[in-house]
């Protein structure tokens, strides 16, 4: 197994108007467990007469910093609607598929069940067809295997820890108990 000691920070955090404060937040809590955390930049407004090209070297920038990684802590918090950010999705799939361990949190508010299922009816609308089966208004099939995420982000992560709080944007308890069970994987 690969020593761990450098763990990438995905979520929606790049995203928020205090990007940098809250990843100063998150590599300071990784400090104090005993690792160094590599967030990702705020994502930069384009600037170039080539938006393209700037995105693409955006891209090849971040892939390089998620390759240094040892293992991968993911803010799957539902983003923009029931689901995680898609980019914390694609981190935590490169992750995964460079065989380092992941392990994930997701910060839920008091009034939004923690199921997969659940946010979707709540935020995009749902029912259940005469066979009992979750669809969407668009008359297709909703995941419901009673999980906090999708199958393939709940499957992959060594851990999942759920949190009911008030401020799901810059809770990091979940990000706490990740690296507690990150510094017992790594004994």
């Amino acid at each position: 197994m690969r020593p761990v000691r450098s763990i990438w920070l995905a979520g929606p955090e790049p995203w928020l108007p205090d990007a940098a404060a809250q990843a100063a937040r998150q590599r300071a809590l990784c400090i104090e467990s005993g690792f160094t955390g590599l967030t990702p930049d705020p994502v930069p407004l384009a600037s170039s007469a080539d938006p393209e090209l700037e995105a693409r070297e955006l891209y090849a920038a971040r892939m390089a910093r998620l390759r240094q990684a040892d293992a991968g802590v993911v803010n799957l918090t539902p983003w923009r609607g029931p689901s995680a950010d898609s980019g914390a999705a694609f981190e935590a799939g490169v992750l995964a598929g460079l065989g380092r361990p992941v392990f994930a949190y997701l910060n839920i508010p008091d009034e939004i069940h923690a199921e997969y299922v659940d946010r979707v009816e709540a935020m995009a609308g749902a029912q259940r067809d005469e066979a009992g089966v979750w669809r969407d208004g668009e008359g297709c099939r909703i995941e419901d295997f009673g999980l906090p995420e999708a199958v393939m982000l709940w499957a992959e992560a060594r851990r999942l820890f759920v949190i009911v709080t008030d401020d799901v944007l810059h809770d990091l308890t979940g990000l706490e108990l990740c690296l507690d069970a990150l510094g017992l994987y790594a004994e």
